[in-house]
């Protein structure tokens, strides 16, 4: 699913990346804990999250994160939208609770592979 498609269904703001809306997201994963990202989301996936620190675009870097999506109408601090821009990640922001952005990007078809290996 393209960006530009997952900005409309989350109504959301681009706050950095607008020239990258034409970028493919295989799936979508929702996380405050970055820890969690880094063993569990794919790469090519979309990170939805409260977590408005640097450490959020961080980790979406490691993680070869395409986009990240702030909700809950979260606004990230100045020093993460500048690391984003260095970065080239992507920035959303809607107002929607991460449980009901996952659920409209897996309704219109984007899946969430998040695997779950116990413990």
């Amino acid at each position: 699913m393209k960006l530009e498609k997952i900005k409309d269904i989350l109504q959301a703001e681009v706050k950095v990346g607008a020239e990258y809306l034409q970028k493919e997201v295989k799936m979508a994963g929702g996380s405050d804990l970055m820890s969690d990202v880094l063993s569990f989301m794919k790469p090519g996936s979309l990170l939805l999250t409260g977590l408005i620190n640097p450490q959020s675009v961080r980790t979406a870097e490691m993680a070869e994160i395409v986009a990240v999506c702030y909700v809950r109408g979260k606004k990230p601090l100045p020093e993460t939208v500048e690391l984003a821009k260095e970065k080239g990640i992507p920035l959303l922001l809607t107002q929607f609770t991460m449980f009901e952005a996952c659920g409209k990007l897996y309704q219109r078809g984007l899946p969430g592979r998040v695997e779950y290996k116990g413990g």
